[in-house]
């Protein structure tokens, strides 16, 4: 055989080795026989040709094994194939058959692809984790506004956890509670006698229902007197009543204006006409002279007559009105 022929063949033989090896992974065969959780070899060509990576499922496979999990490795692929996190969910059924929490494959599973973290939901399971509220301003009966902040201790409801609320819920529930437990108070000096009122009648109204969590305990971290708002209303009412009753004397004003206005023009218009009429007087005089309906005489005697009603009018006036 020829040098050249002999290099061809030698690097062929590699190149197959490396594609035998590649497609028919046998140390991964040989691993998962060893640790007692066999996958057979065409599988894991199989798995291969699906694109799904065997040392993943092999090393699931092991690890679920060892901690007394009976999955399949076709239940681990097909999660794989679906967009799960394989070594999340398999973390998290160890730490759920530990910690004697009930929790199956096809659950952790649901859990993951709903986009939760189903490993880090487990360890909520074993270890409450306290959430402070941020402050919640309310009102008692007697007006006094009282600021509250609340911790809330909460764990994970793994049945929940498909469909079930977030934190957000669970704050506003809590801070709906507050509101409510301090407003149907008779005053602000209840409350701060009684804390724990709040805590038993916000905990005692189920509010972790429909959400993903469980609520353990709800303490009232601190208690602190905002402002008067029952004064700041009446005061506001004052005022807002002042400006009302200004409006309304002002438009009484305005319609006495008006109306003294329009009096004096009617006595104005009044006393043109008198002036008009007595300008008529002496050409009516002046007629009844030519017409002689009026003599010298009668003139004489009504000029008389009105100098004689002039006097009796001066003289029954008071002294202060004479001038």
């Amino acid at each position: 055989m020829e040098p050249i022929t002999l290099i061809l063949f030698v690097v062929g033989a590699i190149i197959a080795l490396f594609v035998f090896l590649y497609l028919f992974p046998v140390n991964l065969w040989f691993t998962a026989w060893l640790s007692g959780a066999p996958v057979s070899l065409i599988n894991l060509v199989l798995m291969r040709l699906r694109k799904v990576p065997p040392a993943l499922v092999v090393n699931a496979m092991i690890t679920s094994t060892k901690a007394g999990l009976k999955i399949t490795s076709n239940d681990i692929e097909t999660h794989y194939l679906a967009g799960g996190h394989v070594n999340n969910v398999i973390k998290a059924l160890i730490s759920a058959d530990k910690a004697n929490i009930p929790l199956d494959f096809k659950l952790a599973t649901a859990i993951d692809l709903a986009g939760r973290d189903v490993f880090e939901a487990v360890q909520l399971s074993v270890n409450p984790r306290v959430i402070n509220t941020p402050p919640v301003a309310a009102v008692a009966k007697d007006g006094i506004q009282l600021v509250a902040k609340a911790m809330v201790t909460v764990r994970a409801n793994i049945n929940q956890l498909v469909g079930g609320a977030g934190e957000e819920t669970i704050l506003a529930r809590v801070g709906e509670g507050i509101v409510t437990t301090i407003g149907s108070a008779v005053n602000h000096k209840e409350v701060l006698e009684n804390p724990d009122r709040i805590s038993k009648v916000v905990l005692g109204k189920g509010l972790d229902s429909g959400t993903a969590f469980e609520i353990l305990s709800i303490d009232i971290a601190d208690i602190d007197i905002g402002e008067n708002i029952g004064a700041k209303l009446q005061a506001d009412q004052a005022e807002a009543d002042l400006k009302v009753a200004n409006a309304r004397a002002e438009e009484r004003r305005a319609m006495a204006v008006a109306l003294e206005q329009e009096m004096r023009a009617k006595a104005q218009d009044a006393r043109a006409k008198v002036i008009e009429a007595e300008a008529e007087i002496p050409k009516a005089m002046a007629d009844a002279f030519k017409s002689g309906n009026m003599g010298i005489m009668d003139y004489y005697r009504m000029q008389n007559m009105k100098a004689d009603t002039e006097m009796r009018e001066s003289i029954s006036k008071p002294k202060g009105d004479k001038k």
